[in-house]
């Protein structure tokens, strides 16, 4: 639970800093592409106020121009209007052009050649008006049509046509680039505010999961609250049977180590039997010994004492062998475990081939298949031991009319255990065997094969080292099952069963 809170705080802190890393980008591109805006919108107005006062002046000029040739033709007063409101206008147009001009880079207006041209042409047109006016109509004529003021008129409307048109070339390019930065804008809101959105949702995600994990350990803690009392009742019934195990073997090695002992008492009592006619025998002094006490002392020479000494050491060897037995059991539950990862084929087919030539040349077979329960963290001599004796018993007790069969399967239980199954088509074992083969110094059917009666209590210690259960369903003839079910982590079974 730690872990996942850890998970949830490093990607919270994640999407905030993604999120506050989204809108320092958003606000400082939108900074930027505004100020860009407003340069280039700067830019415009400036060079759109040039171009005004530029095309204002030439309507002036033509106005006046336009007036001029007007009363010329007529001679009409009311014609001179247009060409007075230009001429008081067009000093302050000048100079607003001037001024315009001045605050933008962007285009070089001839200012001088335009107030030299201005000047020459209101210097023609009030020069025929004044000849006009003292009755001279016909100077003044011929001085338009000389063509003098019409080309100073033409260059006017050059210089400042190619100052509009200039400039309009400029405002096309400005308002481009005005549309463009506003549509970068535009993309760069849009495109935020959906990295936001996403953000917003993978931190809904993070939230969601944090709440289902939340959940999901809620309800482990109350199925763990659920079943605490049933495995409380579980850990009780395994410590009346480790009880009831301690006092089977209690009783099994008073009884069987007992067995040996009165053997060695009795042989011992007719050891001193049989010394005893030795001793009349061999202390017989300077007398004779009896016929029958020399018959008895051979007897019990060649007879009593080998017989006696005999039964006294198989004696003390069968208890030897008890004794060696019940250490090795022993050692079984103090052995440190070290649970390592074994691949459960693999080492299934290793302990196999162990018994291969012996199972080859009966015409019989071992097929193994472990399937998705493969991988075990587990102890690996323990499991070698466990299959090596099974291995061993299915070889040792087959069938004599038919090859051995073995096959090993194995099945996952969940994500925590695993279910192996040995069975062999052997001998089999009577269903009233079943638990009795288990059980140390007890051995089941025909006695026709040398063994203590430890192997498959060997086995059992050390499945139930492992944290597991052995079980074993077979008839008589019929062949055997056994069934192992271990944990698939032993590490996490010896934290929980430690002190």
């Amino acid at each position: 639970m730690l872990f996942a809170n850890n998970k949830f705080a490093r990607s919270s802190l994640f999407m905030l800093l993604i999120g506050a890393g989204l809108l320092v980008a958003i606000v400082l591109s939108s900074f930027f592409l505004a100020g860009m805006t407003r340069t280039y919108f700067d830019e415009v107005t400036k060079l759109r106020a040039v171009r005004s006062v530029a095309a204002d002046m030439l309507v002036l000029l033509n106005s006046a121009e336009s007036s001029q040739r007007g009363y010329l033709l007529v001679q009409n007063e009311a014609f001179l209007e247009p060409y007075q409101k230009a001429l008081e206008a067009l000093p302050s147009q000048v100079e607003r052009l001037e001024r315009v001009s001045k605050n933008q880079n962007t285009v070089n207006v001839p200012l001088e050649d335009i107030r030299r041209l201005i000047a020459e042409k209101v210097t023609e047109m009030q020069s025929t008006l004044n000849l006009a006016s003292e009755g001279k109509v016909a100077d003044a004529v011929a001085i338009v049509r000389n063509e003098s003021g019409f080309v100073v008129m033409q260059q006017l409307r050059q210089a400042i046509g190619d100052v509009v048109q200039e400039l309009d070339g400029h405002l096309i390019n400005g308002i481009s680039e005005i549309r463009e930065s506003a549509g970068s804008l535009q993309y760069v809101t849009l495109g935020g505010g959906l990295l936001i959105i996403l953000v917003v949702g993978g931190a809904i995600a993070v939230v969601m999961q944090h709440v289902r994990e939340l959940a999901h350990a809620r309800a482990e803690v109350e199925e763990l609250n659920v079943g605490l009392e049933e495995r409380v009742n579980e850990r009780t019934e395994d410590l009346i049977q480790a009880n009831r195990e301690i006092q089977r073997y209690a009783y099994i090695v008073s009884h069987d180590l007992r067995a040996p002992l009165v053997n060695i008492m009795g042989f011992t009592s007719e050891l001193d039997a049989s010394l005893k006619s030795i001793s009349a025998y061999v202390l017989a002094d300077e007398a004779r010994p009896s016929e029958d006490e020399v018959r008895e002392a051979r007897l019990a020479v060649e007879e009593d004492l080998p017989e006696a000494i005999g039964f006294i050491r198989s004696s003390t060897k069968k208890m030897d062998a008890l004794i060696n037995a019940i250490l090795k059991i022993s050692r079984d539950g103090r052995r440190e475990l070290k649970p390592e990862r074994i691949d459960l084929g693999e080492m299934l087919e290793t302990t196999a081939a162990s018994v291969h030539h012996q199972v080859s040349d009966s015409g019989g077979e071992v097929s193994i298949s472990v399937g998705a329960a493969r991988g075990l963290l587990t102890d690996r001599f323990s499991m070698e031991q466990i299959f090596g004796n099974l291995f061993d018993n299915a070889v040792k007790y087959k069938h004599p009319e038919r090859p051995l069969n073995l096959s090993v399967k194995a099945f996952p239980m969940g994500r925590s255990a695993v279910r192996i199954e040995v069975a062999d088509n052997g001998r089999g074992i009577a269903p009233e065997d079943h638990e009795r083969v288990f059980e140390l110094f007890r051995r089941a059917g025909v006695q026709d094969k040398p063994g203590e009666g430890i192997g498959l209590a060997h086995v059992r210690s050390l499945v139930r080292n492992l944290g597991g259960e052995i079980t074993v369903t077979s008839t008589l003839g019929g062949g055997s099952t056994f069934v192992i079910r271990l944990p698939m982590d032993l590490s996490q079974y010896v934290r929980s069963s430690g002190p």
